[in-house]
């Protein structure tokens, strides 16, 4: 089990494990970083830094996918993890979001973590809206690569799987 936890440095960059892969095979694999946040005033708009944040995360995403030799779920999944940790910020009432990314089981499982205990609803947006999209995109990501989206019980977790191309994990 390769276990890599990241903390956002004063420049917010994140400290990683930059070890080549041994192989392509894995078996679990995960990343975890948390960071601080400030809700919003208005539920349309975030801080430019909590908009960093969102960029810090899909920046993660993809450079651990691409060092697992998993390149064909970077585009997918770094739309879905903008998606989630924007929600988080925008809608939750915490401080703190928490992102993880762990490959197991011939699955990519990706879950933001906020402190807020409301379970997010996916609802239909008038054609006309800037917003309201962002689950209903992340449920037909997931579907698309075999996977699913949910929260969990007390509503501070929610959380995407897509499979793996080809059953690797």
């Amino acid at each position: 089990m390769t276990t890599t936890h990241l903390t956002a440095t004063k420049a917010g960059r994140p400290r990683r494990d930059c070890s080549p892969p041994e192989r392509l095979h894995l078996v679990d694999d995960r990343v975890s970083v948390s960071f601080e946040v400030y809700p919003p005033a208005s539920r349309d708009e975030i801080s430019e830094r909590d908009a960093r944040r969102v960029g810090m995360a899909r920046k993660l995403t993809a450079a651990r996918l691409l060092h697992c030799g998993l390149e064909a779920l970077v585009y997918d999944a770094t739309l879905i993890v903008s998606e989630l940790v924007t929600n988080a910020i925008q809608h939750g009432s915490g401080t703190q979001v928490t992102f993880t990314m762990t490959v197991r089981d011939g699955f990519l499982h990706l879950a933001v973590h906020d402190e807020t205990p409301c379970r997010p609803v996916a609802r239909n947006a008038p054609d006309d809206a800037e917003h309201g999209r962002g689950l209903l995109l992340v449920g037909c990501l997931a579907s698309a690569h075999g996977g699913t989206w949910g929260t969990s019980d007390d509503g501070t977790t929610t959380w995407c799987c897509l499979a793996v191309p080809g059953g690797q994990s």
